[in-house]
This record gives C-alpha cells, sequence and structure tokens, in this order.
C-alpha cells in the first residue's frame, strides 16, 4: 500500500488550478489559432485574434482568462494500493481547490441556489468542488481537473429518446441545443457528447468529454465519424465567435458513449467555452 501524504495532494490541487486561471491549454490555443486561419468571417476572424491576444496577456501577466474563473470540476481515478495519510482525498482537493482560487486571485462563484449569497465565508472560497471518483487498480492518483463557466453550462440540455430516434436523432439534438445557445456560450466552443447509460450517466459523460484534448480522435471509428459529421453541420450554424457569425463555431466535438437499456437512449450535450481550462495530472 502507498501511502501519499495530504499535503501532497493539496499542493498538487492548488498548483493546476493557479496555472489553469492564467494559462490557456496548449491544445485549445493552438485550436484557436487554426479556427482563426480557416475562419471565412472578417469579423469572427478578427475576435478570435482577441481571444488568443488575450490568452498571451493573460499568461504574461499571470492574470486570469477570463471573469468567470468556473466552478472547479474534477475527474478523479483513484488506485485500489494508495492510501491519504492525514486526512480524507476529498478534502485535500476541496482545501487545493480553495487555496488555488485564492492565490490565484480567481472569483468565488460558488452560492447558496435560492438566496444567491455567496459561499466564501461559509463553506469555503469557491467550494465546494464538484469531484467525481472512480476506484481502479494501481498505486497512484489520477486527477483530471477543468474550471466550468457559467455560460457555458447554462445552455448544456439532456434528454431521454426513444431507441428509434438513433443517430439522426441524436445529430440533429445536438445540432438544435447549439441552435438555441447561440453565441452565450462564448465560441468558438468545445461540445462534449454523452450516449447512453441512464439518465444521469449521459450528463457526466458529455461533461468528462470536454476534458479530452481538442485535435484528438475518438478510438472507435464510428464514434469518430459521427463527431465528425456532428462538427460539421454545427458549423454550417453560422454563428461563428462570440455569436458575431461566421463559420468557426465549434472547435471540436467530443462523444462518450455507454450501454444503455433496450427501451431508452440517454443523450446529454454539454458546452465549453474558448476559454476551455483544463488539465491531467497523476500523484
Amino acid at each position: 500500500m502507498r501511502e501519499i501524504e495530504f499535503d501532497e495532494v493539496v499542493k498538487a490541487v492548488r498548483d493546476i488550478i493557479v496555472h489553469c486561471g492564467t494559462d490557456l491549454p496548449q491544445d485549445t490555443y493552438d485550436a484557436l489559432k487554426e479556427a482563426m486561419e480557416n475562419e471565412k468571417s472578417p469579423v469572427s476572424k478578427e475576435v478570435i485574434r482577441q481571444i488568443l491576444e488575450n490568452a498571451d496577456i493573460a499568461k504574461d501577466e499571470k492574470r486570469p482568462l477570463c471573469q468567470d474563473t468556473g466552478l472547479a470540476v474534477f475527474f478523479v481515478k483513484v488506485g485500489d494500493e494508495v492510501k491519504i495519510k492525514g486526512g480524507l482525498l476529498k478534502d485535500a482537493i476541496n482545501k487545493g481547490t480553495e487555496q488555488g482560487y485564492t492565490d490565484a486571485y480567481l472569483r468565488a462563484s460558488t452560492c447558496e441556489p435560492f438566496s444567491r449569497a455567496n459561499l466564501k465565508d461559509t463553506v469555503g472560497y469557491n467550494l465546494p468542488a464538484i469531484i467525481h471518483f472512480d476506484l481502479v487498480a494501481g498505486d497512484k492518483i489520477e486527477i483530471e481537473y477543468a474550471a466550468k463557466g457559467g455560460g457555458s453550462e447554462n445552455v448544456s440540455r439532456a434528454r431521454v429518446f426513444p431507441p428509434a430516434a438513433g443517430k439522426a436523432g441524436i445529430i440533429n439534438y445536438v445540432k438544435e441545443v447549439i441552435s438555441d445557445a447561440g453565441g452565450n456560450p462564448c465560441p468558438p466552443i468545445t461540445v462534449g457528447v454523452g450516449i447512453g447509460g441512464t439518465f444521469e450517466k449521459a450528463c457526466i459523460s458529455s461533461k468528462h468529454a470536454l476534458f479530452r484534448d481538442i485535435g484528438s480522435v475518438h478510438p472507435d471509428p464510428e464514434m469518430a465519424e459521427m463527431e465528425k459529421e456532428i462538427l460539421d453541420e454545427i458549423n454550417k450554424l453560422g454563428i461563428g465567435a462570440m455569436g458575431m457569425g461566421g463559420t468557426k463555431t465549434a472547435l471540436a466535438v467530443h462523444i462518450e458513449s455507454n450501454p444503455c437499456h433496450i427501451a431508452s437512449l440517454p443523450v446529454s450535450v454539454n458546452v465549453q467555452c474558448h476559454s476551455s481550462r483544463h488539465t491531467h495530472i497523476t500523484i
């Protein structure tokens, strides 16, 4: 059994949050650069240029990429031969989250649902983090982190279709969700699509799909082709960067699929803004 110190996890989480708050991941930066070069609309081309300039300034001056610094979302794989020494893993992640958001001067965005009272002085600064755990074999902890902003989360949707809806029904649904969203999620966006499982499994899968590197290819050729088809259809909508009209509304579509009940076909669409702040570390 491998022991990992509680404070080691705290520091690792704190460090990735500070880094992601100001440094746009290379996969996203490269995808935006390619989108700018291929954008047909002069207005949207200029908007993407300004997005990239903002990313450069944020990195150089160590300032937040966006005023919406998001809720902290984690997918954590915990090896069955790992023990946290000095506390609980969940507590370490939350403590690291609070330190990261505080040290990097990132906005505290969690609030009570009805009173809208900010929780920074009661529960903690930008706490609680949203954490999805999975127990796996091994003696390591893998942590995937993303900052999820409100604008992109607000346009995300889920629906349970009858099985007869098939691929065509899914493709049309994703197009409908993105069309309704328009410029609200701050495109160019990344689109995560969760297919199958149960209602909640599809939702979690669509969120996790956003963590995949932009430019990566789905290992299943059928899913890879479907991702490409959906991406092409979205970019025909003409929404463009920040809703200004153009040919590059989305940078990528990522699908995660799961076995489902014979009587249902759950589908979820989760959207990430152009500031796709995400990273993956192993402890």
